[in-house]
């Protein structure tokens, strides 16, 4: 009756065995370390990561370790206090080559990483960073695209050779035509750049108004806060920090939080920078279309730039800060190949005449209105450099006009890509690595009391059943630790709470089951009749009890954000393995105990 077939119990010991096996590297814990990844998508050699140590040993610091990972070399140290010399001592020796950075790493045996297994990773939190929460001027982002269109309109219109005129007031673009004939024209035009586009005929018959819908304008802001996301988190790697986190919060909000990270002055400058530059053409007759002036950068005088934008910082796939062959300060520019096409077909029909570039930044400004201080967001545009097309050339070339500091921050900047609307920081936190191992350690302690406590009610109020449903919490602890750890999870602080949640509500299965023992025990069934009858009557309950918790956990974590998140894994996870341990794994091991004998008694 209270019988599991061989397959079965076997099954159960694999998972169990498998499950210890998955936790086994967090029993070693971590230990201060250097990260070194090579700048640009170069990785770290084996025979670079012996330079590097090499270089640590030589100034007396003393190394417990080094290896590669993927593509980066992990370099740990014996004494925690030798952690930010080393950093120092590597980014003199090997900067800006090489990018270091703090890092915690895991002390387990080589064969353990080999295999490719790693401790669940720490949150912010528990390990000590910076935090900022940026948010993203959507607006900007909307109005990028409605000026694309309206350049591509006026694009259209003039090769089909047709008189217009195109406007943009606000959300609208106004297209402006001679006659019906036109405007029909037109009308296919518009259609053609873009049919989920809105059109409506004006009252004068002779234009069309022109909106994005708001399937549009919801897949543009989508799309800025990706495109700024990827932006961001490669302009995170050029500072090498390690195990970044960059994700969306929220319609117009991104998280960014760097562990190990305590100094945010360079942060902020590389996070919340927009700077970018375009290429365009003067209009030397000052009376083009859509042409403006633009102020100059001394000693660059002001300049009539044409409308059209022959390449812009979304077009280049690499920038790297030189000199020019004067000896001035420059940054080398390599366009894609859209760029590159566009630059060449420019370069070939303008010999002679002069192209410049425009230098683009957004910040922030604080001004004082009375009593009063308000936040204003300026958006500054100037000619950095002017020069005279020469000859033909393509997707290679340079910028100068710029100081030796701006080019090296510029080439950084293009290298990571360019913004698709500018961010501004709107909250930062720093969390010191003493306060998150304070919190480590309250959170192990928190777990260690309700574990404990847990343990002793079952065991004095269930006897030896208690000691099996304590077994069972035990591996239910392990299976959580277990399935961090393989898939990656950060443990948070709020995930601590989850567990500890987890430990309380593990055992309420078992105490199911187990009163439903005690009353078939009462009502005079027999002690292996009573066993069969507890597991199989409270399944239900255990299941209606479990899986409500369960939707709340899933519906925490889609759309909880940031500290709800990691409670909201923490506690799915818990209540899946729960139910694995307290019911196959707490039966698993009854029916060994007591399924194959004669008994007279239940010890419940």
């Amino acid at each position: 009756m209270n019988k599991y077939p061989i397959w079965l119990n076997l099954t159960v010991l694999a998972i169990f065995l498998a499950g210890g096996f998955l936790a086994l590297p967090n029993l070693y814990g971590s230990a201060a370390a250097v990260q070194l990844a090579a700048a640009g998508e170069n990785e770290v050699s084996q025979s670079m990561l012996g330079e590097y140590v090499r270089v640590l040993e030589s100034r007396e610091i003393a190394v417990d370790g080094a290896y590669l990972d993927d593509g980066r070399g992990i370099v740990r140290l014996i004494d925690p206090g030798d952690q930010q010399r080393a950093v120092d001592m590597l980014r003199e020796r090997f900067a800006p080559d090489v990018n270091v950075a703090l890092t915690l790493a895991p002390k387990m045996p080589d064969w353990l990483r080999m295999l490719g297994m790693n401790p669940m990773s720490l949150g912010l939190d528990l390990r000590g960073g910076v935090y900022v929460l940026l948010e993203v001027d959507m607006d900007t982002a909307i109005n990028n695209r409605l000026q694309a269109y309206q350049q591509d309109f006026i694009d259209r219109l003039r090769d089909a050779q047709i008189r217009h005129r195109v406007d943009l007031n606000g959300d609208l673009i106004s297209v402006r035509v001679q006659s019906a004939a036109d405007l029909e024209t037109a009308r296919r035009l518009v259609r053609d750049a873009d049919e989920d586009i809105l059109i409506t005929d004006s009252a004068d018959g002779r234009s069309l108004n022109v909106r994005m819908s708001e399937a549009q304008i919801k897949a543009r802001q989508d799309f800025a806060i990706e495109q700024n996301m990827t932006t961001l988190r490669n302009r995170v790697d050029s500072l090498g920090v390690a195990e970044p986190l960059v994700q969306r919060q929220g319609i117009d909000r991104i998280v960014v939080q760097l562990p190990g990270v305590q100094d945010s002055t360079e942060l902020d400058r590389i996070l919340t920078a927009t700077a970018t530059l375009e290429f365009r053409l003067v209009d030397q007759s000052g009376d083009e279309p859509g042409s403006r002036r633009y102020p100059g950068r001394s000693p660059v005088i002001d300049q009539v730039l044409k409308r059209d934008v022959i390449a812009s910082g979304d077009q280049i796939v690499d920038a790297a800060a030189g000199l020019s062959a004067e000896g001035q300060p420059a940054v080398h520019i390599t366009l894609d190949s859209a760029g590159g096409e566009k630059m060449l077909a420019t370069t070939q029909n303008n010999v002679g005449r002069p192209m410049s570039t425009l230098f683009i930044e957004w910040r922030e400004e604080t001004v004082t209105i009375g009593d009063q201080s308000e936040t204003r967001r300026i958006k500054t545009e100037e000619i950095i450099n002017t020069a005279t097309i020469q000859g033909v050339f393509k997707n290679r070339f340079q910028v100068t006009g710029l100081t030796s500091a701006e080019a090296a921050n510029l080439a950084k900047l293009l290298r990571a890509g360019a913004l698709a609307a500018p961010v501004y920081k709107i909250d930062e936190r720093t969390i010191g690595p003493t306060l998150g191992q304070d919190n480590i350690d309250r959170g192990f302690r928190a777990i260690t009391i309700g574990f404990l406590s847990v343990i002793v009610f079952m065991a004095i109020y269930y006897r030896w059943f208690g000691l099996i449903a304590n077994v069972a919490l035990l591996s239910n602890l392990v299976f959580i630790v277990a399935v961090l750890s393989l898939f990656g999870a950060s443990l948070t602080l709020p995930g601590i709470a989850g567990i500890v949640l987890t430990v309380g509500m593990a055992v309420d299965a078992n105490v199911l089951i187990f009163e439903r023992i005690r009353e078939e025990i009462s009502s005079g069934a027999s002690p292996q009749a009573a066993i069969h009858s507890g597991y199989d009557k409270a399944l239900s309950s255990i299941a209606d009890a479990n899986i409500t918790t369960l939707i709340a956990a899933i519906v925490l974590f889609a759309f909880g954000t940031g500290p709800i998140k990691g409670f909201a894994i923490t506690l799915t996870i818990g209540i899946v393995t729960s139910m694995f341990t307290a019911i196959v794994g707490t039966r698993a091991i009854v029916n060994l105990a007591f399924g194959s004998r004669k008994i007279q008694s239940v010890p419940v």
